[in-house]
Order: C-alpha cells, then structure tokens, then sequence
C-alpha cells in the first residue's frame, strides 16, 4: 500500500460518512400504515404484534397414524404386536367425540386435535394396518414415549404473548407467523414514494429507435430498481431535456413524493440549466465527495406547489449512479421505512491484481470475489474496465474492493478490503468455511 502524496489537494471534499450524515439529517420516519399482509414483504413494523390465542391452540397429531395411551403399547414390538380396538377416525380440521381410555385407539390424520385420554401417535407404518383384514383393531408394533408425535398446545405461541416486535422487517417468514395468529393486515411504517428523473439532451427512453449520437437512459430503471429492491416504491418520470421548462414541467409532476432523485447535470462540466433550475427553486447544495466513482453529488431541497421535498442528484454515469445511490439514497430509504441502518458486510480478501488510485479519493473498485482454486483463501479480482461508463462491470461483479484516500495502489497479493453488494448464499458459503 503506497500513500499519495497529493491527498491534500482533496481536503476541500466531503467524506463518504459526512456527506451520508448531513443527507440523513433532513429525514424523519414516515407515519404508520395499515397493510393486507400480502403486500408489507420488507416493511418495518411499528406495533407489537400479540397472539390472541395459543398455536397451536390445541394438542395435535404430527402423524398419520393412531392416537392411543402410551401405557397400553410399552411392551410392543414386532414380535409382540399389542392389539388395540379403533373407536373413531379423526380427520384433520375436526374435533374428536370419543375418548381414549385404555385398550382404545383413534385413526388420526396430521393437524387433527387429539383426543381427551390421549398422549402418544403411533404412525401408519408401525402398525399392521396395511396387512389386517379388521377394520376394528389395530396392531400396534412399536412402543412409544409419553407425548411421542404430539404437538403440544402453545408449543410455538402461547396466548398473550408478544410474538414480532416493533421495528421487525418483515420477511417471508414473518408473513406466515402473522397469518398463523389469524391476522390479514399488519400496521408498518409506510413505504417512500421515490420520484425519479434523467436529465439529458442525449438520452432516448428504452423502446425507441436509436439515433445518432443518442443513448439510452439506463439511470432511471437501475435507480428504479434499486428503490424496490430497498423497499420503496419508484416512479419514474421520462427523461428532461436541458431546458428550465421541461425540467421544471417533470420536477413538478413529482409533489406527492418523498424524495426525488435526479442523474446527470451536477458535475462542473455539466449544462449549468440543471443547478439553475434547483437552485431557482430550492435549497441546494453541490458537492465534491471523496470517492471514485461518484465525486460529484447534489442535495437539498426543492420547492414544488408549496411543499419541500429532499433531492439527491446523482452523477450522470451509469456505474456512478448507482454507486451514489448505494452510498446515500439507499440510507435515505432506510431511516424513512425505519429500518436499522445496516452497512454491507467487508470481507477479507486477497488481492489478484494491482489497483492503481490515480487521484488520491477513495476507490471502489468493482471485484469478483470466491475462493482460490485451492480453495485455501478467499480471493478478489478485478475488472479490466473499471470505467463509471461501463455499467455491466456491476453484474459481473460481487463487491467493491475499497482502496482508501491517499493510497496509490493496492498491491497484488496483498489482503484488502472488499464491501460485498452481490451477497448470495454461495458467497456466505464461501466466506463461512474460510
């Protein structure tokens, strides 16, 4: 790791973490909300959630098979089947009408409530039902544990307990367990509306014919996309021409939303009708970052029909975009739907090839991340093209090996830092067993 000596001329920027702080100061928690639980997969909870009864609410069979008392077959075996009368068949979603007492068994299915006198299953399989010709005795083969193949009342809930906690996110999982307690809505913390917009004479939206000297704006789905994946709910305008009227016309569009978010058109070199029109009409501030990709950044807020709303305005470049909008409007999203702030994990890894700082600012060079071929150390690659105009360089990598400011280069062979963004079971498997 080499030091640059230029690292001063960047002390004029804002670091990551300030420029993430100062963003997140001017947002607040949005109010609660009441969901079908169908549609709350990623919210926050804002209430405790408690059971009105016990789940089960009664004991239940975890078999097909027949409930008895384990008294009656403690000597069976193969060799010496116990035999027992069958008083009833209990299906799964009735109630029994008989009870055991001993020398007495009931057929059950799985789910069914057991039986008053009852305290053990024995399964299908243990018994000789598929060879007896008796449809009122039941050979019993195995002996069985007190309890054996019953779930017991309250074993998961009981009644009155506190089952999810405020502030848990929802997740698969917690769905089921919602809907097992009998509720179908759940009060959460409201998702963000995201407006989104490119600026940009260049741009053509997807689906159009390609013309000369023209490019697709991509910015707006990947942004898009990121907001859902992080939970909110986007709304893509088409893309602005550098005019003060169109870009106003397509600012205005978005008074209902909770934050904006805006690519290209807040870099020094940029058409100056951007900055004009946020600052013409609201409280913005420009920034230098110190970090590559994604120096320039702009926020504030902006004025439209009377109401304020915060404004991030994102690099032009693709990978810079979204670089940006992983390091800020992510966070933004987060404290809004109340959710822990929760940095990606950084790894170890050992570095196969030299990465060179030119500049001095903090990189994020794109990497691939899995296990050498010996499987001994975990190792990270990276792209050839690490170019913030080189957007599939974010499929085709798992992380973002992290050179720090100052540093001319990460040497090949050395252990770095890799903050991991394409997080999958293969990369926690891999990371686990080092």
């Amino acid at each position: 790791m080499v030091k640059n000596k230029k690292s001063h001329y960047h002390a004029d920027m804002l670091s990551v973490e300030d420029a993430r702080e100062k963003i997140l100061s001017q947002f607040n928690q949005l109010e609660e909300v009441n969901l079908k639980i169908e549609n709350s997969l990623g919210c926050i909870i804002s209430k405790d959630i408690i059971s009105k009864f016990s789940v089960p609410p009664w004991n239940n069979s975890a078999m097909d098979g027949y409930a008895l008392i384990y008294q009656d077959v403690m000597e069976a075996t193969e060799e010496n089947i116990i035999f027992l009368k069958v008083i009833e068949e209990i299906a799964a979603g009735e109630m029994p009408k008989k009870k055991i007492s001993r020398g007495f068994a009931s057929r059950i299915m799985t789910g069914a409530p057991i039986p008053e006198g009852a305290d053990a299953v024995i399964p299908f399989e243990d018994t000789d039902e598929l060879t007896s010709d008796s449809s009122e005795l039941i050979g019993i083969k195995v002996f069985a544990e007190e309890f054996e193949n019953i779930r017991k009342k309250g074993e998961d809930i009981s009644k009155g307990e506190t089952i999810i906690t405020r502030g848990t996110e929802i997740t698969p999982a917690v769905v089921g367990v919602i809907a097992s307690m009998g509720f179908d809505t759940v009060n959460v913390f409201r998702r963000p509306k995201i407006g989104i917009l490119s600026t940009g004479n260049e741009l053509l939206e997807p689906g159009q014919d390609l013309e000369d000297g023209k490019i697709y704006n991509s910015n707006s789905h990947t942004i898009s996309s990121l907001t859902k994946i992080y939970g909110a709910d986007p709304e893509i305008q088409s893309h602005s021409r550098d005019t003060v009227e169109d870009l106003e016309k397509k600012l205005n569009n978005f008074e209902h939303v909770d934050m904006i978010v805006t690519s290209a058109g807040v870099s020094k070199g940029d058409y100056d009708v951007v900055k004009d029109v946020l600052n013409k009409n609201g409280d913005m501030n420009f920034w230098s970052v110190n970090m590559r990709p994604a120096k320039p950044l702009a926020f504030g807020k902006i004025n439209i029909n009377g109401r304020k709303i915060p404004l991030l305005g994102l690099p032009g470049n693709p990978v810079s975009s979204m670089i940006a909008f992983e390091k800020f409007g992510r966070y933004a999203i987060d404290k809004m739907m109340g959710k822990q702030i929760v940095h990606r994990p950084i790894i170890k890894a050992i570095l196969q090839e030299d990465i060179h700082n030119h500049d001095g600012r903090r990189l994020y060079a794109r990497v691939i991340v899995e296990k050498s071929k010996s499987e001994s150390q975990i190792i990270a690659t990276p792209l050839k093209n690490q170019s913030s105009g080189v957007l599939t360089s974010m499929f085709l990598s798992n992380g973002l090996a992290i050179c720090p400011s100052g540093t001319d280069i990460l040497k090949n062979g050395q252990e770095i830092d890799v903050e991991m963004f394409g997080w999958n079971e293969e990369i926690s498997k891999i990371i686990n067993e080092d």
